[in-house]
């Protein structure tokens, strides 16, 4: 079998050269079944492997000519190999070959994706046990709702990263076939056996059953697992940026050395990797359309799904490997105010305590509602008035009917908050134990 063409960078992995190096790859696989049955001499079998090759300007030159890319391809080829050329492409057709190339190309694409994957996911269990312990304001509408911890907001992106390797992985399953069954998928010219041995020199299963082609519901997989992973990342940006805004400013983008924020205010500081991850998500998304559109077609095959394939996989796939580098970049170089988190915690002079008041009145046999107006009015005067919630609650008649101030005061304790978070973090200890010990 001929060396394997391999590249690491997604714009390795879809030049040009590598798709058709790929269909090389391919092509030569069957040559050598058809040589393994004794099909092929063994003497032109050696100078197929010695000069086997081909020419992208010359394969563009013939295709201008013919219309016909594999044509072109193959035409190349016999111009390296001559006369033994003729037993290349035996018992197949064009997209036996295409197709074939197209998951591997897909597959080795979901390789890079799924490491830099991993690299999030290292970083955002890191970055949480790093931020365990800061208390922060968790929001449900944009409105202060009731404290977390900000390392909670990482474990949660973690774990839908998590998620999400698990999909990419399941994609690249779905996707790791080929198909050498011939123009209807009949295999007229080529028998199964013949199929599985050379898919089995290329690490590919063969379809159950196939047409012309493979079919896209596996496209639409894989499509489906990077608009996933792309929304995840998008989560992260969001989350960040709103975090950023001026008035909140818990967080801040890394800004380098020499970076500028605006061509006409000089103090800005943008969090314009965040914004431009929102957009790239948005791309991977409509992506993801096409790729519904492209499982229906015309009986055996029609070629409406290909060209629309030239764009959204390529594009797709070095949009998620450009958002990765970016969120991997943000994350780790995060700039976190803890002084600012602590700032927007008081905003509201502790009227997150409000549900464990409500409780309390609960639990000494106030009605529910009653009880849901007393704290309420207390809280909206702590709001309005800027005045310490603990203190009107203290003082509130209606209250001090049901409770000591010894009960009212035990309420308002930041350890009573946090002792579900820490429950939550048990559950990622063994996992983060790990990572630092491979580490």
């Amino acid at each position: 079998m001929i060396e394997r063409y391999q590249v690491k960078d997604m714009s390795g992995i879809w030049s040009r050269e590598n798709r058709f190096r790929k269909w090389l790859d391919v092509e030569m696989a069957i040559t050598e079944v058809w040589y393994e049955w004794g099909e092929v001499p063994e003497i032109s079998f050696k100078n197929i492997k010695k000069n086997v090759s081909f020419d992208i300007d010359r394969i563009d030159e013939i295709e201008k000519k013919v219309q016909h890319d594999v044509i072109a391809f193959l035409t190349s080829i016999e111009e390296f190999i001559g006369e033994d050329s003729a037993y290349i492409h035996k018992g197949v057709t064009s997209y036996d070959i295409v197709d074939t190339a197209f998951s591997l190309l897909i597959r080795e694409s979901l390789d890079v994706v799924i490491e830099k994957a991993m690299k999030l996911k290292v970083i955002l269990l890191k970055k949480a046990f790093t931020y365990k312990d800061i208390v922060a304001i968790g929001r449900t509408h944009g409105v202060h709702a009731e404290p977390i911890t900000f390392g909670i907001k990482y474990l949660i992106w973690y774990e839908e990263i998590c998620r999400n390797i698990q999909r990419l992985i399941q994609a690249q399953n779905t996707i790791s076939v080929g198909k050498i069954s011939g123009s209807v998928g009949t295999y007229i010219h080529f028998p199964p056996q013949g199929e599985q041995k050379a898919l089995k020199k290329l690490k590919l299963k063969p379809c159950r059953v196939s047409s012309q082609i493979i079919q896209r519901d596996r496209h639409m997989e894989v499509l489906y697992a990077l608009a996933s992973l792309g929304s995840a990342i998008e989560k992260v940006a969001v989350e960040l940026r709103h975090l950023q805004r001026t008035e909140v400013l818990e967080v801040e983008e890394p800004f380098s050395k020499g970076q500028k924020g605006s061509s006409s205010m000089p103090h800005k500081r943008n969090p314009v990797k965040c914004e431009r991850i929102s957009g790239l998500a948005r791309l991977l998304r409509g992506n993801l359309s096409v790729a519904f559109e492209n499982n229906v077609l015309w009986h055996e095959r029609d070629i409406s799904h290909s060209s629309a394939e030239r764009v959204i996989f390529p594009d797709s796939f070095h949009a998620v490997t450009f958002m990765l580098n970016d969120i991997l970049y943000v994350v780790e170089n995060l700039n976190v105010y803890p002084e600012n988190i602590k700032r927007n915690l008081g905003f509201t002079h502790e009227v997150y305590y409000s549900q464990r008041v409500l409780t309390l009145l609960v639990d000494k046999g106030v009605a529910r509602q009653k009880a849901y107006d007393i704290v309420q009015q207390n809280a909206l005067k702590s709001w309005k008035e800027k005045r310490s919630f603990q203190d009107l609650i203290l003082k509130d008649p209606e209250v001090n009917q049901f409770c000591s101030p010894r009960e009212i005061q035990n309420l308002f304790s930041e350890k009573g908050l946090l002792t579900g978070i820490n429950k939550i973090f048990k559950r990622f200890e063994r996992e983060s134990a790990g990572k630092r010990n491979k580490q």
